[in-house]
C-alpha cells in the first residue's frame, strides 16, 4: 500500500466522483480508478460502491477513509519535522533602510513561523555597501537596487518602487495636486541624500535628461534623520513610499511623479545558488513571497511585483 493510493482514495471520496477526483489529482480517470481496485485488491474488501451519479464508500471505505485520513496527515507532519530539522543553520540577509521599514519585520515574522531553526543576521545598510558586503560574503542575500554584472550572483527582480514627492501636509511650498512631473518641481526646496547615494543619482541622470535642475536645499546621508527634517517642514523629498512607513502616515502627503524614469528597481541578489546554503535558498524563497505579499496587498505604497 502507497501514501499516494490513500491520497487518492481520500481525494475520491471527497469529491464523490472518478472523473473530478482526478481533474483534482492531474491525473488521468483510467489510471485513477486502477490504483483504488489495487487498493481493494490488497485490502481483500470493496471500498467504494459505484452509483448512477458517481461513488460513495462502504461501510469498509468509510472506516478506512477516517484512518487513511489521519495517516496522511501523520505522514504530512513527518515529512514537514523533517525539513524543519534539515533547515537550520545562520543566514546573512541586507537591506537599505527604506528597505526594512517595510519587510524587515513582516519577512522575520514569516521566519520565525516557518523556519524557527534558521539564525538571521539582518544588515541595514546602502545599496552600494550591502553589494560590497556581497561580494565579501559577508552577506548571503540582500535587496539591491541595482545589479553589478561582473559578479557572479543569483539575481531575481523583486518589485519596482514608484518614487514619490513627500512632504508635510502644511508644506507652503507643496503642489496642490496629486501628481506632478519633476520639470513642474521648480522651487520647492529639496531635502536629498548626497550625490554619490543610488537615489541621488537616479534623480540627477533624469533631470538630466529633462533639461530641469532640481532645487536642493539640504543633503542628508542617512533617512531617519532626512525625513525628520522633512517632518519638521524644512522641505520636501523624493524617496518611495516605504520611506514613511516608521513614520505617521497622516502627517504626510505622497504625490506621485509621473516621469516614467523615475522608478526603482528591488532585486533580490544572493550568492550562486552552489554557494547558497539549503538554509539560504529557503530564507530566499520565503524574501521573494513576503515582499511579493506586501506589494500586492497595499501595504509597500508604491510597488510593483514584477510579472514571471
Amino acid at each position: 500500500m502507497e501514501l499516494r493510493q490513500l491520497r487518492y482514495f481520500v481525494s475520491v471520496v471527497a469529491q464523490g466522483s472518478m472523473g473530478r477526483a482526478a481533474l483534482e489529482l492531474g491525473v488521468g480517470t483510467s489510471a485513477l480508478s486502477q490504483q483504488i481496485s489495487r487498493l481493494e485488491g490488497e485490502l481483500s474488501t470493496r471500498l467504494l460502491q459505484r452509483t448512477s451519479s458517481g461513488v460513495v464508500p462502504t461501510d469498509a471505505g468509510l472506516a478506512f477513509w477516517r484512518q487513511a485520513q489521519l495517516a496522511i496527515r501523520h505522514a504530512d507532519d513527518a515529512m514537514r519535522a523533517a525539513q524543519l530539522a534539515r533547515l537550520s543553520g545562520h543566514v546573512s540577509v541586507g537591506m537599505a533602510p527604506s528597505t526594512t521599514g517595510v519587510l524587515g519585520l513582516p519577512f522575520m515574522a514569516a521566519m520565525r513561523q516557518r523556519y524557527p531553526d534558521i539564525r538571521l543576521h539582518l544588515v541595514e545598510n546602502l545599496s552600494g555597501n550591502l553589494a560590497t558586503m556581497l561580494g565579501a560574503r559577508q552577506l548571503d542575500l540582500a535587496v539591491l537596487f541595482q545589479e553589478e554584472r561582473t559578479r557572479r550572483w543569483s539575481v531575481l527582480p523583486l518589485l519596482e518602487e514608484k518614487l514619490f514627492l513627500i512632504c508635510r501636509r502644511d508644506l507652503p511650498a507643496a503642489p496642490t495636486q496629486d501628481h506632478i512631473s519633476l520639470a513642474e518641481l521648480g522651487d520647492i526646496p529639496l531635502i536629498m541624500p548626497s550625490g554619490p547615494h543610488g537615489l541621488r543619482a537616479l534623480l540627477n541622470n533624469a533631470s538630466t535628461q529633462g533639461a530641469h535642475a532640481l532645487n536642493i536645499s539640504a543633503e542628508i546621508d542617512g533617512l531617519s534623520l532626512l525625513m525628520d527634517a522633512v517632518r519638521a517642514g524644512y522641505g520636501a523629498t523624493i524617496q518611495p513610499g516605504a520611506a514613511i512607513a516608521r513614520l505617521p502616515p497622516e502627517e504626510f502627503r505622497l504625490i506621485d511623479i509621473t516621469d516614467a524614469s523615475v522608478s526603482r528597481p528591488n532585486l533580490l541578489v544572493s550568492l550562486s545558488d552552489d554557494e547558497l546554503s539549503p538554509a539560504g535558498l529557503a530564507t530566499r524563497v520565503v524574501l521573494q513571497q513576503v515582499a511579493s505579499e506586501l506589494a500586492s496587498s497595499g501595504q509597500w505604497p508604491g510597488a510593483t511585483v514584477y510579472k514571471r
